[in-house]
Order: C-alpha cells, then structure tokens, then sequence
C-alpha cells in the first residue's frame, strides 16, 4: 500500500542513515519500525559488533617467574 508520511527532518535523516547502513530502502526501515511498535513482545535481533583482534607480538617473559617479571618491568 503506498501512503504519504510527514516525518521531521531530524527522524528522516536517521531512517535514511539506517537504510544506508544496512542496504534497506526506506519503506523498509519505517515498516520494521512500525512492526515494532506494535509487537512490543517480539524484540528484533540486535547484532553486537565484531571484537577487534590484534598480534600483541611475542612474549617478553614467563610471568610465573617472579625475578623475570621484577627485570623486565625495571627495564622499562
């Protein structure tokens, strides 16, 4: 069904910003929006972003060995 919406430019900006992030158009987001709205018992999926990883490089002690560990850490 096509309808005619009035929707301030600070909430379209969003729902533009969101159809953009996630590939959507813009029907949509505001159909997903409304489908929420009126199914509070069914929460949509909230994806979590992915952990960043990163090579912390070799290992500069055996941290079990107390005098290695004192060394290393006067060293820097």
């Amino acid at each position: 069904m096509r309808t005619t919406l009035i929707i301030s430019d600070p909430v379209m900006l969003k729902v533009r910003k969101a159809a953009l992030k996630q590939h959507k158009t813009l029907s949509d987001i505001v159909e997903f929006a409304l489908r929420r709205m009126f199914e509070p018992g069914k929460p949509a999926p909230e994806k979590l972003p992915k952990i960043p990883t990163f090579r912390g490089g070799d290992l500069k002690v055996d941290i079990s060995n107390r005098e290695a560990l004192y060394q290393t850490m006067e060293e820097r």
